[in-house]
């Protein structure tokens, strides 16, 4: 009986060990590593082995696709966000656009107009600007038109 427990130990203990590990080089110099090396000089390395707990690989996994998955999100909302920055943009461009095209219009209209006037009252009665008031608009227009014409 002690003779079939001996022979169990060492077959138990040879198979932990797995056995020797060679490094060498190939005709081309790339290394090869094998347990049974062509030739020698091999160089012997110190390979060790475990078991794998299977529980604990399963739960680095879950943890690494959850950290993923948050920096995946992350990217996602700052492209979002660049996205939505860059419509804002657009939109302001737009919209500065159609600003100066109708500051230039009424501008335009000012400067060729012989007389300006302004609604007052009910029933669309006018009160017609004086000089100095028509000179005060134009200019008004005018700037109007160079703040929101300037930077197209």
């Amino acid at each position: 009986m002690k003779a079939y427990v001996t022979v169990a130990m060492l077959l138990l203990a040879t198979a932990v060990y797995a056995g020797d590990v060679y490094k060498t080089s190939d005709q081309k110099g790339q290394p090869v590593y094998t347990d049974k090396p062509p030739t020698l000089p091999a160089e012997k390395l110190d390979v060790r082995s475990s078991t794998t707990d299977v529980v604990e690989v399963q739960e680095r996994y879950n943890n690494q696709m959850k950290r993923y998955s948050e920096s995946e999100k992350v990217s996602t909302d700052t492209a979002s966000a660049v996205t939505d920055k860059n419509k804002a943009r657009a939109l302001t461009a737009e919209d500065k656009a159609k600003r100066c095209q109708d500051a230039r219009q009424r501008y335009e209209s000012y400067m060729i107009a012989r007389r300006l006037y302004e609604p007052s009252g009910a029933e669309g009665e006018r009160r017609y600007l004086t000089d100095a008031e028509i000179d005060a608009a134009r200019a008004s227009a005018k700037q109007t038109m160079d703040e929101f014409c300037s930077g197209l």
